[in-house]
């Protein structure tokens, strides 16, 4: 079995060439890339990501905090974009793989829908800051390979699969596609008031926008869901002028043409942090369970991002191990930190970092390129804000339908694996909760296999995780 040092995997380079220090400091040469490459597949993994500057602020700003606060929409445009840019340039140069960062999906949900409903916006990003310092402390301490140990694989299969349901659900319920149901039923097609019906042009736009993402997904093109998004708001922008909408008929961002393309950029959430808040404003037993939600979401997720970039670019060895994998995850925890202090949710390892593996990207130096890309477009914030959310939903959808493609691995035949899987995933979207679907699958899960007498297949972490759950459940339930 090959192992690997921190270049990765490569041919040898030729005999007698002169290399500059750019291209010894990134490996370029080592790993079979060149410059040509790593600028193509850097431009092309922001361009699969960028939805992100859009969806982000969507999300965040169209949700109040514990005391009715808002965030404003053109300030986390600038912060995202921000985050994402630093962070990624670090990545790029620390772990030196071709990785992009930015607003984690999942991480987004529990801050927006989990978080933000029991605490002060401060206290939310206070959490965050907490989730990327635990996440460096147990790479550093080895912690990780005992939780990553302790989770049984088809379990983290299922929170996966749970969180694109969920991140679905409210991609379709933003875009006016689902809404609650009308004389007695849970759930109903079109947006609130419409009978059951799509009705009005911005549901067309969101349609419009899926179906041609969905086309380019298919067909394999870089940045398909981008050009979604870019199709679906230059419709929108047309059937705005042309049909003459109020704007409070788009589900938020109105498709107008700003005055102009740039604007100074808006720095007022940055350091808008409180660390301590969250402990005692929700409890600790809410603000402790709300940080492992978060911990969880994002730090599994790096994990299986990281191995899914590193076998498609072909630096990882036959384990799967990536070269500088402890620096990549300690950057990932670097970015779960400035994600809080920016306020614009943890900025983590993003999948769509593929898109630039496959025109070409093997180093560090592609995730420079992007995270430049990144912090140029900190001064284009009204060019973003005129996205509406029925565009800008197109991403969550389609991202959720990505996250499902892992449910085929899940052991569906085996009942001690199926029905934890089943009510993990489940309760996601049902309860509206991340943690909920989480915590129902470990204690689920504890359960039957210690009814089947396969105690040894448990362990004891996942009783401690199991009894915290259950503590948790039984606070609430019984008015503690």
């Amino acid at each position: 079995m090959t192992k690997l040092n921190d270049t990765g995997s490569r041919p040898q380079p030729r005999a007698g060439t002169d290399r500059s220090w750019l291209d010894r400091f990134f490996f370029v040469t080592e790993r079979g890339s060149t410059f040509g490459q790593e600028v193509r597949g850097g431009l092309t993994t922001f361009m699969a990501m960028a939805y992100i500057i859009v969806l982000n602020p969507i999300i965040l700003s169209g949700v109040t905090d514990v005391n009715g606060d808002q965030l404003s929409a053109g300030q986390l445009t600038t912060m995202t974009a921000l985050a994402a840019g630093l962070v990624t340039i670090m990545m790029g140069v620390v772990g030196r793989a071709p990785i992009a960062c930015a607003a984690a999906l999942g991480v987004m949900a529990v801050v927006a829908y989990q978080a933000a409903p029991v605490m002060a916006w401060p206290e939310v990003m206070g959490l965050v800051v907490w989730q990327g310092v635990a996440i460096i402390l147990m790479v550093v301490t080895g912690v990780r390979t005992a939780v990553m140990n302790a989770l049984p694989h088809n379990l983290k299969l299922a929170i996966g699969v749970g969180i694109g349901l969920f991140v679905s659900l409210i991609g379709l319920t933003n875009a006016g596609f689902v809404s609650a149901g009308e004389g007695g039923s849970l759930l109903q097609l079109g947006s609130a008031g419409g009978g059951g019906h799509l009705n009005g042009w911005p549901i067309l736009v969101f349609v419009a926008g899926l179906v041609l993402a969905s086309v380019l997904l298919a067909r394999n093109v870089p940045g398909a869901i981008f050009y979604g998004i870019v199709g679906a708001t230059v419709f929108a922008v047309l059937v705005h002028f042309v049909m003459r909408l109020d704007a409070d008929a788009w589900g938020g961002g109105v498709p107008e043409l700003p005055s102009s393309p740039v604007s100074t950029p808006d720095f007022g959430l940055l350091f808008q942090v409180d660390m301590f808040g969250a402990w005692t404003s929700a409890g600790p037993t809410t603000a402790g369970v709300i940080l492992f939600t978060l911990v969880l979401a994002g730090f599994f997720d790096a994990l299986g991002t990281i191995l899914a970039i590193g076998t498609k670019a072909n630096i990882a060895d036959a384990d799967g191990q990536m070269p500088r994998v402890n620096q990549i995850l300690v950057t990932d925890g670097a970015g779960a930190v400035t994600g809080g202090l920016t306020s614009s949710s943890a900025t983590l390892v993003f999948v769509e970092s593929t898109a630039g593996v496959s025109e070409g990207a093997r180093t560090g130096l592609a995730s420079v390129v992007t995270g430049l890309l990144f912090l140029s477009a900190v001064f284009f914030a009204p060019v973003f804000g005129m996205v509406p959310a029925e565009a800008a939903s197109v991403a969550m959808v389609l991202v959720g339908a990505m996250m499902m493609m892992h449910v085929g691995q899940i052991a569906w035949s085996d009942i001690s694996v199926s029905i934890p899987a089943f009510l993990t995933i489940a309760m996601m979207p049902f309860a509206y909760d991340i943690a909920s679907g989480i915590g129902i699958g470990i204690i689920s899960h504890t359960l039957i296999k210690s009814a089947q007498g396969r105690f040894r297949e448990v362990g004891w972490l996942m009783w401690v995780l199991s009894a915290v759950f259950a503590f948790h459940f039984a606070m609430h339930a019984l008015g503690l």
